[in-house]
């Protein structure tokens, strides 16, 4: 028997969550092949089969195992099974198709998880899905679900809960939300925390987008999406306004002469902050390339620690959910984070005349015993102009074209 023991992921992490198995208990695994995902505090991570064999789990789903500690054991000397047999076709006459039926097909959206059975009651009664609690697996809508909807209109319960219902469930915190919890703690009762507030006429970028994405495409294999514009604009104002770029380090400030910035991306599990390194000296294209890159991650519970670890500042964008403003929560150790919020048409005075534009509000939280009032409205204000003035972001020939390496 080979064990297979909860690897180390950190100085400071002793214990981890049993995600899932990815290996089924007795099933045949070949060697290297991925059994299991593990979540730390700060990561999710996955365990690979030391050698070929039959897995034995020692552990369930949801544990909280120490590091370690056993996970599962691998029986090197059990024989790989055979490959099924592939099935003898059997001969099949051909038989005349069916005559179409007459009556009308109908069916719920695409994106609506539904039994054949509900599908039709729904597309006959011309049920609104939305209206309907869902009861079946991974929310799947059955026919009794339709039949309450239709029996009690107007009155909706939550899922798998039936209508009055008083019931209370309890889940057990994961290390991730444990973690979440602990550090917006933290950030609240230690700085001192203030924020700004400002907005940007998104005009300029959105004629950008509209004139060149096609362009961006073809050329990056890349969306050019707004969020290498922020951080582009950032990344030159944390250059010029050093303070909003920099840490308290004991007695001392830590300064940096670089921008490694935090995107937020919200999971299924909770928020991460994943870091996208020397944005100042990336292009628009490559921002773009590592904002999918670490997006797929967090969406795959594929980050390492070493993507989330670092960040020297934070941009977090709560207009993807539909919030118009927000006071974002730093990111400790870090003293400042923008928050991006919806754009929406709004009644402007431009030049003594009122014109619609597209606008954003933008919020900068900061820490005000590193950043004075000067320096946070500076650099937000900064920010503002490069932003509504995309060719201030370079400085030359065709400074758009330049900017987008086109």
């Amino acid at each position: 028997m080979t064990d297979i023991k909860v690897p180390s992921v950190g100085e400071s992490i002793s214990e981890v969550t049993l995600l899932k198995w990815t290996k089924k208990d007795g099933s045949y695994v070949e060697r290297d092949e991925v059994i299991a995902e593990l979540e730390s505090e700060k990561a999710t991570f996955e365990v690979n089969a030391e050698k070929a064999g039959v897995l034995k789990h020692l552990a369930a789903e949801g544990d909280t195992i120490l590091i370690g500690s056993l996970l599962a054991q691998i029986d090197e000397t059990a024989a790989k099974p055979e490959a099924a047999a592939a099935p003898v076709a059997e001969k099949v006459e051909a038989k005349p198709a069916a005559a179409p039926s007459q009556a009308p097909v109908t069916s719920v959206p695409n994106d609506i998880k539904a039994s054949p059975v509900a599908s039709a009651i729904i597309a006959d009664k011309k049920v609104d899905t939305k209206a309907i609690t869902p009861s079946g697996f991974g929310g799947k809508i059955l026919k009794n679900d339709v039949l309450d909807a239709l029996a009690n209109p107007g009155k909706k319960t939550f899922a798998g809960a039936e209508l009055f219902s008083r019931n209370v469930r309890v889940e057990k915190m994961s290390n991730l939300r444990k973690t979440i919890s602990r550090r917006l703690v933290e950030a609240k009762n230690t700085t001192a925390m203030l924020t700004t507030f400002n907005e940007v006429d998104m005009s300029a970028i959105m004629n950008v987008r509209k004139q060149y994405k096609d362009k961006f495409k073809e050329s990056h294999g890349v969306n050019l999406g707004f969020m290498s514009f922020f951080a582009k604009a950032c990344a030159i104002a944390l250059g010029e306004w050093p303070a909003v770029n920099a840490y308290i380090d004991g007695d001392s400030l830590q300064f940096h002469d670089y921008a490694d910035i935090s995107i937020a991306v919200s999971t299924p599990r909770g928020l991460t902050v994943p870091v996208i390194r020397n944005v100042e000296s990336l292009s628009m294209a490559e921002i773009e390339k590592q904002v999918i890159v670490l997006a797929t991650k967090a969406r795959d519970s594929k980050l390492t620690a070493e993507d989330l670890q670092g960040g020297t500042f934070t941009i977090t964008n709560g207009g993807v959910f539909g919030s118009l403003m927000s006071t974002p929560i730093i990111n400790i150790p870090q003293s400042a984070i923008l928050g991006m919020h919806k754009i929406q048409d709004r009644a402007m005075v431009i030049d003594g005349k009122v014109e619609v534009r597209p606008m954003m509000y933008l919020a900068l939280s900061y820490d005000h015993r590193v950043i004075d009032g000067r320096e946070s409205v500076g650099f937000l204000v900064r920010v503002k102009e490069l932003l509504e003035s995309p060719e201030l972001l370079l400085i030359g020939k065709d400074p758009v074209k330049t900017l987008l390496e086109l």
